[in-house]
């Protein structure tokens, strides 16, 4: 899954490396430990750059719904769920990202619940796949596979960018050709990316800053080879 992220880029830099068609008319703060409910940019069809919160509420839910609950679709499913289907067939975005954080589990050679910050190799700005409704979007997971599956056994779905334009094209209603784009998924590996172990001070949200994403050198207590 992905429970927290950073995003630090300007409304500027965003507009460059994306191409940008049109943008909110306010900015948010560089946030190095985005949780769930939290406002964030989002993507959608044009490209246009919007801001909503974390955490997608769908068109039939109750007022006292939660939306930290639907904070991730799963690719294998998120044409089925309830919560999730309406939104993919027709409002399908992108969640651009500097890094997101991951909490190794107990089933790879990490200590459990040691953090890491997971980002490009080469600095570029990530762009998480996703799905939107009611000002509210939802980040798209897929199974890790590699050495990342040493961490988590899920993280999120990252697109070749010849599939970008159609992924957000709400035009586009044809379940098994999006169920198709998502089979499309990119490896870590070709997604540029590379996992660093962290402090566990982004363990607790009221923690900001770049400092955050400082990598650190695990002792061998901190491994289970």
């Amino acid at each position: 899954m992905c429970g927290r992220f950073a995003t630090s880029k300007s409304l500027d830099q965003l507009e460059e490396e994306f191409a940008l068609v049109g943008a909110p008319d306010r900015e948010l703060p560089a946030n190095w430990n985005v949780a769930p409910t939290q406002e964030i940019y989002v993507i959608t069809e044009g490209p246009k750059l919007e801001i909503m919160r974390w955490g997608l509420i769908p068109n039939w839910a109750k007022p006292d719904f939660v939306s930290a609950h639907t904070i991730n679709a799963r690719s294998e499913s998120v044409h089925e769920k309830p919560s999730f289907r309406s939104a993919f067939s027709s409002r399908r975005c992108f969640i651009p990202a500097d890094g997101y954080y991951e909490w190794a589990t107990e089933l790879g050679k990490y200590e459990s619940k040691q953090p890491f910050y997971i980002h490009r190799r080469d600095k570029r700005v990530l762009a998480m796949a996703g799905i939107y409704e009611n000002g509210t979007a939802a980040i798209i997971t897929k199974e890790a596979t590699g050495s990342f599956a040493a961490i988590h056994n899920r993280m999120p779905l990252f697109l070749p960018e010849d599939a970008w334009e159609f992924w957000l094209d709400s035009r586009v209603k044809d379940v098994s050709a999006l169920q198709g784009v998502l089979r499309e998924g990119l490896s870590p590996e070709a997604a540029g990316l590379v996992a660093e172990p962290i402090s566990t001070r982004v363990n607790k949200i009221a923690n900001n800053g770049a400092e955050l994403i400082l990598p650190i050198e695990l002792g061998e207590q901190q491994t289970l080879l």
